[in-house]
């Protein structure tokens, strides 16, 4: 089993790493904003293995917080974006 934890990690760290380069090299907001969840996404990942992998349950706890900050982040960019904030179209 310690086998598919290493690997797990390893593949949400190789999505991480592709993840932030798309988030810096953009090209548009809209593309910025998406890559931005995404990566949130995927740390929320990273927490629920790690806490699975070390059986705590109260890694969990933030893993949901971090989710649902995520969540209200990706809303407010949507408001913004939908208000006709600044767009590098």
């Amino acid at each position: 089993m310690q086998i598919v934890y290493l690997l797990t990690f390893g593949l949400l760290s190789i999505a991480f790493v592709l993840i932030f380069i798309r988030l810096i090299l953009g090209p548009t907001l809209p593309d910025r904003v998406v890559a931005l969840e995404l990566l949130a996404t995927v740390a929320v990942a990273m927490t629920g293995m790690y806490a699975i992998f070390v059986d705590r349950s109260s890694f969990i706890d933030v893993a949901i917080v971090a989710a649902l900050t995520a969540f209200l982040g990706a809303i407010g960019f949507a408001r913004f974006l939908e208000r006709g904030g600044p767009r590098d179209d």
